[in-house]
């Protein structure tokens, strides 16, 4: 993995980290792929948040690295929004594509690359918001009973 793509990935998590992207991970997958260098997965509860990370994740890279993507997926309905950098690509999914898909499963046996703080930080974010919407949801059908 080069120099370039640490560079990447780290601008590409801290992006999504400052859009409260939840669950933010990325793999080195040079030695399995041939196309690329790594993977950054993160998601988002929502649609909207889903293009606010990709936005931010492209505004970072252009302006700090100069870099922009040779190929972007999946904007029109934002439930999975996959940007290729070339030497790596990022994956942003809505959360309930996030779990259908798993590609944590498929990638489980490569290197987790160390990410900035504030993406460490993530983890967890999307089991935490599905309890507290759950929560939410059983309290306004408890309202409409009464």
């Amino acid at each position: 993995m080069t120099d370039r793509s640490h560079e990447l990935i780290n601008t590409a998590a801290q992006a999504a980290a400052d859009k409260l992207a939840h669950d933010i991970v990325a793999y080195d997958v040079s030695d399995v792929l041939s196309i690329t260098d790594a993977f950054l997965l993160a998601s988002a509860p929502n649609d909207r948040q889903v293009k606010a990370i990709v936005d931010a994740i492209e505004e970072s890279l252009s302006k700090e690295l100069g870099a922009k993507p040779v190929r972007r997926e999946g904007d029109r309905e934002a439930r999975w929004v996959l940007l290729d950098y070339v030497d790596i690509v990022v994956h942003v999914q809505h959360s309930e594509e996030r779990v259908f898909y798993a590609l944590e499963r498929l990638w489980k046996d490569c290197p987790e690359l160390d990410l900035p703080e504030e993406a460490k930080a993530t983890r967890g974010k999307a089991e935490e918001h599905a309890k507290l919407r759950a929560a939410e949801e059983e309290a306004e059908l408890d309202g409409d009973w009464r």
